[in-house]
């Protein structure tokens, strides 16, 4: 069975908006080949969040051949192989997405996250983001490159094997008891296309983040008079400061989320972008 890591970053909050993906094949213990591509999404929208996080600009990918033509030569190793992915629900969102959105066949995905490996294996009070476990773990790489970040991924996942003294990453996952994620054909998440005037959702937007020294906050979303804000538990929040948690939430930056509502960090990022809704600043 083939084992490859992928990552994808987007151009805005939509799943189907890929701008860049990067893929690490494993093969007897090490990452045998590296794949990196620019892809030009559908509606050429960068959100300035995405953008601030990932660096590539709507210019990078304006030339650039769209989804379909760039995962072509790698669509059969990843419907046949092991596909790993740090937070893997986002990526292998993403990947089902775009193909549902470009009428293409959505194949059946066997897949392990890497991020409950490392919570498994490496776990600290820091948490198990891509960078934090890299860099504990002494693997250099550029973080938020698609290439980069897959081979980080792969990197990680031959650590937590050599760690257990498993031959291979699905005989890892057997030690560690993580089960193979296997997501049928056609299968797609619905995602939420538009929303309304702040009210009821904005009261049930809650979300639990872990502090650089493994803290717990609790980051809430308010409506106010001048429109809706975050407010953090942390010792910045509690001055009226716009701390890194929110930020990073604004931006759908997952890694030290604790609270597992990753549907609502995309809803987030949707209610400040699309509706232009002044975001969340000092107070």
């Amino acid at each position: 069975m083939t084992t490859l890591a992928i990552d994808f970053e987007t151009a805005n909050e939509r799943r189907d908006s890929a701008c860049a993906v990067g893929l690490a094949w494993i093969e007897g213990g090490a990452v045998v080949r590296r794949e990196s591509r620019l892809i030009r999404p559908r509606e050429m929208r960068f959100s300035p969040g995405n953008i601030r996080v990932h660096g590539i600009l709507p210019a990078d990918v304006r030339q650039k051949p769209e989804f379909p033509d760039v995962m072509a030569e790698f669509l059969p190793d990843l419907s046949s192989g092991l596909v790993l992915a740090h937070n893997a629900g986002f990526d292998l969102g993403v990947l089902r997405a775009s193909l549902h959105t470009y009428g293409m066949a959505v194949p059946a995905f066997a897949s392990l996250c890497t991020l409950q490996i490392a919570r498994r294996v490496f776990p600290a009070s820091e948490g198990c983001g891509l960078g934090k476990v890299a860099a504990r773990l002494g693997i250099r790489f550029e973080h938020h490159d698609a290439g980069e970040d897959a081979y980080a991924c792969a990197e990680i996942a031959l650590a937590a094997a050599r760690e257990h003294g498993a031959p291979d990453i699905t005989a890892l996952a057997r030690a560690i008891h993580l089960p193979i994620t296997q997501l049928p054909a056609g299968y797609v998440e619905r995602e939420t296309r538009s929303f309304g005037a702040p009210g009821p959702q904005i009261a049930a937007m809650r979300f639990s983040v872990r502090g650089s020294r493994g803290a717990l906050y609790a980051v809430t979303l308010e409506d106010r008079p001048s429109g809706p804000r975050l407010r953090c538990t942390c010792m910045a929040g509690r001055y009226g400061v716009a701390c890194r948690h929110t930020k990073a939430l604004l931006v759908g930056d997952i890694t030290d989320l604790v609270s597992g509502n990753h549907a609502d960090v995309v809803a987030l990022s949707r209610m400040f972008d699309e509706t232009a809704m002044p975001r969340p600043r000092d107070m």
